[in-house]
């Protein structure tokens, strides 16, 4: 019995100082392990660092990222190193989301990552108080974070072909220097209120949404010179249109309009009109045109049709 015992315990002696022995390998290899690893990772940053750098160019004074058709679905943390980039542009490229660190740019004033695959938008965009433009156009973005108006210097932005936002955030009406904005392709229903609210907008371009109406306060946009809205559902125009004395360009192509409103007349400053493709109620045949080059301008500008049409209407009704 006494014999047994010893030899047991002498067994049991032994397989702890292996298990011990066995353990302290085991967390010695583990430790090979992480610093290898940790080591790959030290030079494939570096290697990173390297690549982009070589994608750095200096044009109008400006330090520019530029990358076209190449493989960065993410961006590597060691970017931060370039925090003096003045502009991105990053091009077809896959990229799928931008970086939480992009608040860290203090320095950017162009934002370009159009032609990527970004759902969606960090709200550390917000940190970018010297952005100018913000350029997203062709992406999977869902929806604009409110933090986006604090980008108080933003002047351009560009969220066409996303095909799945519908609205924008009423704090975007904050960005008093905003005067250029595409939004075409998406899924806006209405006028975002945030637009009429934009004292310097200029230009906007919201074609290939499901427009039904515009809004009568759109004469608040009184600085607009430019206003695209070709294939929508809209089916009239608001009356206060007319009092839009800056706009210059209105295409209405592609829509259900069944009349041209009579102010439309008085806008004096009009000077490119289309109605191409909309259900007008009137047959309007306009004199015939002394040259090809006189009949191709009619076709593109669209003021003589439009002065006509409401010529003929008020006679209908008068």
């Amino acid at each position: 019995m006494t014999e047994t015992a010893v030899c047991v315990g002498t067994f049991t002696a032994v397989k702890t100082l292996w298990e011990v022995r066995i353990h302290k390998i085991n967390e010695e290899l583990q430790k090979e392990k992480e610093f290898r690893q940790r080591l790959l990772l030290v030079w494939e940053e570096r290697a990173a660092l390297a690549k982009l750098k070589e994608k750095v160019i200096n044009e109008d004074g400006r330090a520019i990222l530029r990358i076209e058709e190449e493989e960065w679905k993410t961006l590597p943390s060691c970017l931060l190193k370039l925090a003096h980039l003045q502009e991105w542009q990053l091009h077809r490229t896959s990229l799928q989301k931008i970086p939480h660190f992009i608040g860290r740019f203090h320095s950017l004033l162009v934002l370009d990552l159009s032609r990527n695959s970004i759902e969606s938008v960090p709200k550390e965009i917000g940190q970018l108080t010297s952005l100018q433009e913000l350029l997203l156009s062709y992406n999977r973005i869902k929806s604009v974070p409110k933090e986006i108006s604090n980008c108080v210097n933003l002047e351009r932005l560009e969220l066409a072909v996303n095909r799945s936002i519908c609205d924008l955030p009423p704090q975007l009406s904050d960005l008093k220097k905003l005067s250029h904005i595409d939004l075409c392709m998406n899924q806006f229903t209405s006028i975002p209120s945030a637009l009429l609210n934009l004292p310097n907008l200029e230009w906007l371009d919201m074609g290939g949404n499901k427009l039904q109406e515009l809004p009568d306060a759109i004469d608040r946009m009184e600085n607009l010179h430019t206003l695209w809205l070709q294939r929508n559902e809209i089916t009239s125009l608001p009356e206060t249109i007319g009092n839009m004395k800056n706009l210059s360009t209105l295409v209405l192509s592609n829509n259900k309009l069944k009349n041209i409103p009579a102010c439309m007349k008085d806008m004096t400053s009009l000077r490119f009109v289309n109605f191409r493709d909309n259900p007008l109620e009137l047959e309007v045949t306009l004199p015939p045109c002394e040259n090809e080059e006189e009949e191709e301008q009619q076709e593109m500008f669209g003021i003589e049709f439009m002065h006509v049409y409401i010529q003929e209407s008020l006679k209908k009704t008068g």
